[in-house]
């Protein structure tokens, strides 16, 4: 009698061992289900060391960092996208992909790190909302699946440089010889990566583009946060380090 009931019981312990795998699953897929995605929207100019700040963010503090066009940029390189040649055409003209398809592979890439661990519900979305449409967009698709913290708001006052401004007069040279210095560190950064980065719209007519569209189109949403109390605004055009701590000073806050 001693010997079968310890032997239902090894049976009943094997059963559960085989069984537990299964029910931490479903708890996974039901707590990713009903978990809101909490957000920080990661915007500024072009070379204003987004992705650079973001992978630190995420060695320190746990998010997950999603670039919009690095996703972009994956999908147009994807064999068989029936979006892959439309992308290509509007990053490479420096234009604002449509939102539907950017939100879409945004939403895409949230459930899966979710659904892969229910821990990590903190994500860092780099380079969006870009324009109205895209503002427009996620309110629509995703109001009440996600919650926006705050918007992080690397600064360069890059939009000008490479524009062209009529000469200055001498008086002012002077004064703004040290400002236009460090105004021109995050184009320097663009054309640098370009070297090696592969990327098409590194380039300087590229990035005429992309700063005029970042001034005309980007700039108002970052105001309208800003009116919301909703941005975080720190120098972009500071070394990594330096940048870095003020990120610090605000996710220990914040996050």
């Amino acid at each position: 009698m001693f010997y079968r009931i310890l032997a239902g019981s090894f049976f009943w312990k094997q059963s559960l061992l085989n069984i537990f795998p299964a029910v931490v699953t479903v708890r996974s897929q039901l707590a990713s289900a009903f978990m809101q995605p909490k957000v920080v929207f990661v915007l500024g100019g072009p070379g204003a060391g987004k992705g650079t700040q973001c992978v630190k963010i995420v060695e320190t503090y746990g998010f997950t960092h999603l670039s919009a066009g690095d996703l972009l940029r994956a999908e147009r390189a994807r064999p068989g996208s029936e979006y892959g040649e439309m992308i290509d055409t509007y990053i490479r003209n420096g234009n604002i992909v449509p939102v539907e398809i950017t939100i879409c592979l945004l939403e895409k890439s949230m459930k899966e790190t979710m659904a892969s661990d229910p821990h990590k519900y903190k994500f860092l979305i780099d380079g969006f909302p870009r324009n109205e449409d895209n503002l427009l967009g996620w309110q629509k698709k995703m109001d009440g699946k996600a919650v926006v913290s705050f918007v992080l708001f690397f600064d360069c006052n890059n939009e000008h440089l490479l524009m062209e401004r009529p000469p200055l007069p001498r008086s002012l040279q002077k004064k703004l010889k040290s400002r236009w210095k460090s105004l021109k560190v995050c184009i320097d950064r663009c054309l640098e990566r370009g070297k090696s980065s592969g990327r098409t719209d590194d380039n300087r007519e590229s990035l005429q583009k992309r700063i005029k569209t970042y001034q005309e189109s980007t700039k108002p949403i970052i105001e309208l946060y800003e009116k919301q109390g909703k941005v975080r605004k720190v120098d972009g055009s500071k070394g990594i380090d330096e940048v870095f701590e003020e990120v610090k000073k605000i996710f220990d806050k914040e996050a």
